[in-house]
């Protein structure tokens, strides 16, 4: 049993190490829904979020409380009204909330101050600080109804934020601002948790919500044959977005999304949303390559795309100084337009920096990934490997359990990358015909999870 764990632990943490030494000093803001404490999940998460601080990342964690608000409600016979997505907060829904707040903040402090033997959080020391960081205003009267004690983001205390970040301690936000009369107002957790990622220029926005995340067919019902989208384009998000009906509940495909599109609109580069009933989904979702919710990812003016027959042209011009020296075999027009739908690559401002082929060999389970190339002008930047993901995607939807490639002078760059060298034997029958066995190109395999 030892030697089993020890041949699954090594190469485990050894593929993490990449993502521990990304992160490390980066901002996330986490928004906790309710529900996760309702479901038991407190403990879980409180872990891993001690986790993920102690490999230096700097953590502000918003708790939502919608169930715990409507339980104390429904105690004191006062039905929970809802308009606009928003709830309508009277004086007694205010109450109820300020009452929530305070059980949920005991609650949360509790679960970070464990220390047990045998436990994860075993020898952690984390420090939770909270405060009056946001400045609120209220919501008014919106369509005839007033929303009486609700409120809006008007401020966020960054600087506040910032220095107890620095100290070394966890910032814990509860959905609430006052103004500056000290009036209190009932905010969403959701518009808080965005607001602060925003201000603060985080790294991540991070929800952990009720859903898995996107559906790739958001409006057809769920099921094996229709998995989560892992990444979003910004501009693919805001398409979605426009074409959903504006979100009433935390179920709605809308609901969550909307966030993470404003987030990333305003310069928070990732927005994910990841399920809190999965165990360990904030650690599946950083640490790992494909992740477990959706992420939404701005990618400003850069485009990652299947080509179309308009690219050729800068397909061309990307691949032939590569195919000059060698690097890569030489394809001509004809070739290239013939299959050009197999070519994924990045556009920025119209120009063509990264692409590659995906060659499905289904008989076999695996493809080939042809052609891979990156711009001079944007290497070291990740787009080799955002490319590598798509092809990956693409390939994964086709049925394919593993791609490989053939090369002769990048094979360092495909080993980091997971990939293992194999004898050109290995072929499938159909590529073994067409091997030039004159160019000795080396293969190399990676298997597809």
């Amino acid at each position: 049993m030892s030697a089993i764990f020890n041949f699954t632990f090594v190469p485990w943490f050894r593929s993490v190490a990449p993502y521990i030494h990304m992160h490390r000093g980066k901002t996330f803001v986490v928004g906790m829904a309710g529900e996760a404490v309702a479901a038991g999940k407190l403990q879980h998460i409180a872990q891993d979020l001690a986790l993920i601080q102690s490999m230096g990342v700097k953590v502000v964690l918003v708790h939502g409380f919608r169930p715990q608000v409507n339980e104390q409600l429904q105690a004191k016979g006062h039905a929970a009204r809802y308009s606009h997505g928003m709830r309508i907060t009277d004086e007694v829904a205010l109450d109820s909330a300020q009452e929530a707040a305070g059980q949920l903040r005991y609650e949360i402090e509790a679960a970070f101050s464990q220390g047990l033997p045998n436990t994860p959080m075993a020898g952690s020391t984390v420090r939770m600080i909270s405060g009056n960081f946001i400045t609120a205003r209220p919501v008014g009267i919106v369509d005839g109804v007033d929303f009486r004690h609700s409120g809006l983001v008007r401020k966020v205390d960054v600087a506040g934020i910032k220095r107890t970040l620095d100290f070394g301690a966890m910032v814990l936000l509860s959905p609430f601002g006052f103004s500056p009369t000290g009036e209190a107002f009932n905010l969403t957790m959701e518009e808080v948790a965005t607001s602060v990622a925003i201000a603060l220029q985080a790294d991540k926005l991070i929800f952990l919500t009720e859903i898995p995340g996107v559906r790739i067919k958001p409006l057809e019902p769920e099921g094996e044959d229709n998995p989560i989208d892992t990444e979003l384009p910004l501009a693919a998000a805001e398409q979605l977005l426009a074409s959903l009906p504006p979100a009433q509940n935390p179920s709605d495909t809308a609901f969550y999304l909307q966030h993470c599109v404003k987030a990333c609109k305003a310069g928070v580069e990732r927005s994910h949303i990841i399920p809190f009933a999965v165990d360990g989904s904030l650690l599946l979702e950083v640490y790992v390559h494909d992740g477990i919710g959706t992420m939404v990812v701005d990618e400003k003016l850069e485009e990652l795309r299947e080509a179309t027959a308009d690219d050729v042209g800068g397909i061309l011009q990307l691949i032939e100084p590569f195919e000059k020296d060698g690097t890569l075999v030489k394809r001509d027009r004809t070739e290239i337009e013939r299959d050009i739908a197999n070519y994924t690559i990045i556009d920025h401002d119209g120009v063509i920096f990264a692409c590659a082929a995906l060659y499905p060999y289904p008989e076999a389970r695996t493809g080939e990934m042809a052609a891979l190339t990156v711009s001079p002008q944007s290497q070291g930047q990740g787009d080799g490997e955002k490319v590598l993901r798509r092809i990956e995607q693409r390939a994964r939807a086709m049925g394919l359990e593993s791609i490989f490639v053939l090369t002769t002078r990048t094979m360092h760059w495909f080993l980091k990358r997971g990939f293992v060298q194999v004898d050109a034997d290995w072929l499938p029958e159909a590529r073994k015909r067409k091997y030039n066995w004159d160019r000795r190109s080396m293969v190399f395999v990676k298997k597809l999870p």
